[in-house]
């Protein structure tokens, strides 16, 4: 990649004359190794490949598949494998770096790989593939190295149905990149995925089995791991033997010693990349890869450009955890100050580190959400502008101004593109969107996490000129959330795959995947496991239960307004004691049991479902609860049925998808005990009527819901809710809650009530119709699947072993209930084992 850019960069900046011959030693042109974990969700080798643009110029010679092998300096030429002899007046060393195992007997058996090349990650499918089906079984992995690669490495097996475990040598994941805060979150987030995670390890063999393939590891305190195949991710060495052997000036812990320049000790020859050693590092990032590349086109151009260090910002590519580090995430700076957000229970850490005067952003940690990253980390050495806490809060809070960036900001690092130069390619070279930008200047065109932050400063430099901004869903459907919501309305398509061969391109992703799943259950209705859209769905959706951090799963079956029959309570309490779950009441007047293995859920919805009672879908983003007060029933404030009105509706708009979850409360009287107007839709019931308020939630951001409409009847409110909610799932955006998209709508809460009650766009009929279709068609999720053998299928821990539970799990007894184990409880022994019937082992 490296070397590409090379290319790239000395075309631009040298004379016509240059002739540039790149000898590589594998078959292939230069491809994408940040993204090579895209291979395994469908991407090709030929996808992977990089821009072929520059390597077709006439100016550029492409030799692969053979390996300089000697380099005289004096003669400045280069004899390589083939015993080709290539003559040079400036020689550029991009020979990157190897993937290292760990020094231990075994490392080499069958089933052993690392991840650094396509040729690397297509052995190890095949493998997987040939072993699984010798073995008549899914694979048990393990991958040695819990940093970035590590983890990815991990999601890539996880995605061949690998049961996968990452070792760590250190006390944390991604220790190079986080604290130990952020390491003990990035730990649950990726234990909610289902991979195990186990810390301070230090493998000491591998061991095979008759066939002589890997089958275990052994740790050095004589713990035992079964894996029948194994990953090492524990970093990269410089292939520098090429420079040690032309007596270069090499760094005693390896990499070819430069100077800012680029240079090596022979001002003939520079290096550049993970190959290159610069102020005693070497560093496996390629952004400061593309950094050296830059400057050493433009040295031998002519020019005096210089390599100012290494920017070793990070964020993790893997689908559903969010986490990035930038800038002085250690605060190692003297004087620095931390200002830290933390919830547990949401999963999210996040730290932002500043100067002693607490006004200039030094670095910072995401974790959970790293929705700010591409924001923030431009930001790294200039003063916030406002209070840094508001940074940290998630959609809601203070956004970071990306439109306002001063033009010396580095949007992208991994190609060093300022927002100046961004702003350039707008004004000046006649880009009208961001992957016009991104051709232009490289920004976003490698690992993508700056997207967000170059749409943003090209929209805002669009609207500068008085020109339409680009607002498309993701970069395989130029359309919004809105219009394709309206396209697929339209065309009463029903697939996926139908609807991206008409109105997109490509594969898909994990933004317009579950965004169109949402789409489809709303127009076609289908059954969220039904045909090939259940392949959209997102983790929660595809078993119908909520993961927990064990690898378990939570049932909260619906109770709507939170009324529950004595005999329904003793159903819920049997089943819970059967299964041993443990339960706890949600916020939203449920019952919530956890600790359900995969393969239990159907027998627990068995048990539910002829109790009567069906999903709560606790799992989508949809209809979560109807919380209300106990009303005029029994409360001597009460003045309308409260619980009455929430029962039907909670019945109306059960399983009713949209781009976030939705919440209702309905309160009897204005003293709110159910807490309506934190609600999507409140209603609070008056002397005159019902008073209906919209966009309010809870969570980070917590607002208050905003009157809509007062002295409503029961069929006049219901009708207001039917149009608010079907209104909100057409045109909000992707994951947009009903607060910001009411702040967001023309016209604003008049606006809205103009279109709900006064049909002033002429679709009232429309949105009233949509609403009947959805409760006419209303199917319980569960009770459809108990009846569906495939669908049944899904719900094994083990294919060959149905009914057997997974024998990592165990628990912990607390306050008479179990809870998972930690590493601290299993070290003094008082767990209980995974089962029906648990025991407890002193």
């Amino acid at each position: 990649m490296v070397a590409h850019r090379f290319v790239e960069s000395m075309l631009s900046v040298s004379h016509p004359d240059v002739r540039i011959t790149m000898i590589g030693d594998e078959s292939r042109l230069p491809y994408d190794r940040v993204g090579l974990t895209g291979y395994f969700s469908g991407a090709t080798p030929t996808e992977l490949t990089l821009d072929e643009g520059a390597l077709d110029d006439e100016r550029v010679t492409v030799i692969t598949g053979d390996r300089v092998v000697r380099i005289d300096r004096e003669a400045r030429t280069v004899t390589s494998r083939s015993r080709r002899v290539f003559r040079y007046d400036g020689l550029v060393l991009a020979t990157g770096s190897y993937a290292a195992r760990v020094a231990v007997d075994g490392a080499d058996l069958p089933g052993c790989f690392v991840y650094r090349t396509l040729d690397d990650v297509q052995g190890l499918r095949r493998f997987v593939e040939n072993r699984s089906a010798d073995l008549g079984r899914p694979l048990r992995g393990a991958v040695i190295g819990g940093g970035l690669l590590g983890l990815e490495a991990a999601g890539a097996l996880q995605s061949l149905d690998v049961d996968c475990t990452v070792v760590q040598s250190s006390d944390r994941l991604m220790s190079a990149q986080l604290d130990a805060a952020g390491g003990g979150m990035l730990r649950r987030l990726i234990e909610d995925r289902g991979i195990a995670v186990r810390t301070e390890s230090r493998t000491t063999r591998l061991d095979p089995d008759a066939s002589g393939s890997v089958a275990a590891l052994e740790f050095q305190d004589g713990s035992i791991h079964r894996a029948d195949v194994v990953v090492f991710t524990v970093g990269v060495r410089p292939r520098d033997e090429l420079a040690r052997a032309s007596q270069l000036a090499v760094d005693p812990r390896g990499g070819v010693v430069i100077d800012e320049r680029c240079r090596t000790s022979d001002p003939a020859i520079l290096a550049i990349g993970e190959v290159a050693s610069f102020a005693g590092r070497s560093v496996g990032l390629v952004a400061p890869g593309y950094a050296m590349a830059e400057v050493a086109a433009a040295r031998l151009g002519g020019g005096d450009a210089t390599f100012g260090g290494y920017d070793e910002s990070a964020k993790l590519k893997l689908s559903g955890v969010d986490v990035a580090s930038f800038g002085d995430a250690f605060a190692r700076t003297p004087g620095a100050l931390d200002v830290v957000y933390a919830d547990p229970v949401a999963g999210v850490y996040k730290k932002l580190v500043l100067s002693d005067d607490a006004q200039t952003l030094l670095g910072g940690i995401l974790v959970g959400d790293a929705s700010a990253y591409g924001a923030l980390r431009p930001l790294v050495g200039a003063r916030l502008g406002s209070d840094p806490a508001a940074y940290l809060l998630p959609a809601g809070g203070v956004e970071a101004p990306g439109g306002d960036l001063p033009d010396e900001a580095v949007v992208c690092s991994c190609s060093n593109v300022t927002a100046g130069r961004i702003r350039q390619a707008v004004h000046d070279e006649g880009c009208a969107d961001a992957g016009a930008v991104k051709a232009c200047t490289r920004a976003g065109a490698t690992c993508g996490s700056c997207v967000l932050m170059v749409k943003k400063v090209v929209g805002k430099e669009l609207a500068s000129l008085g020109r339409t901004v680009s607002n498309a869903l993701c970069e395989h459907f130029d359309m919004t959330r809105r219009q394709l919501f309206d396209a697929v309305r339209v065309s009463e398509l029903g697939t996926f795959s139908a609807i991206i061969e008409r109105f997109g391109r490509g594969r898909g992703c994990d933004v317009c995947k579950p965004a169109l799943a949402s789409i489809l259950s709303v127009l076609v209705g289908a059954h969220v496991l039904d045909g090939e859209n259940a392949t959209l769905q997102d983790t929660n959706d595809h078993v119908m239960a909520n993961l927990q951090k064990d690898g378990t799963y939570s049932v909260v079956p619906r109770m709507p307004g939170g009324e529950v029959t004595p005999g329904g309570l003793m159903v819920i309490g049997q089943v819970a004691e059967d299964f041993g779950l443990y339960t706890k009441l949600t916020g939203g007047q449920r019952i919530d049991m956890f600790g359900a293995r995969l393969e239990q859920l159907p027998l627990i919805w068995q048990r539910l479902v002829d109790a009567g009672f069906e999903s709560g879908h606790a799992y989508g983003k949809s209809l979560r609860t109807v919380k209300s007060c106990v009303g005029s029933t029994w409360c001597r404030f009460g003045v309308l049925d409260s619980v009455g009105m929430a029962v039907r509706l909670e019945l109306r708009y059960r399983g009713l998808r949209a781009p976030h979850k939705l919440k209702i409360g309905v309160s009897g009287c204005a003293r709110e005990c159910a807490e309506a107007r934190s609600k999507d839709v409140g209603v609070i019931a008056t002397e005159t009527g019902w008073n209906m308020y919209v966009g309010g939630n809870g969570g980070f951001a917590p607002r208050h819901a905003e009157l809509l409409a007062s002295g409503l009847s029961d069929d006049e409110l219901i009708s207001a809710i039917d149009r608010f909610f079907m209104y909100y799932i057409r045109t909000a955006d992707r994951l947009q809650r009903t607060a910001p998209w009411c702040e967001d709508l023309e016209g604003g809460l008049e606006g809205l009530r103009a279109v709900i009650f006064d049909d002033s766009l002429g679709i009232c009929d429309d949105l009233d119709a949509a609403m009947n279709r959805h409760v006419d068609d209303y199917e319980d999720e569960w009770a459809a699947t108990l009846r569906d053998p495939d669908k049944l299928a899904r719900f094994h821990s083990f294919i060959n072993a149905a009914d057997t539970p997974d024998p990592s799990l165990s628990y912990v007894a607390t306050r008479g209930q179990v809870r998972p184990a930690t590493a601290e409880d299993r070290q003094d022994g008082s767990v209980l084992i995974a089962g029906t019937t648990l025991a407890v082992l002193r």
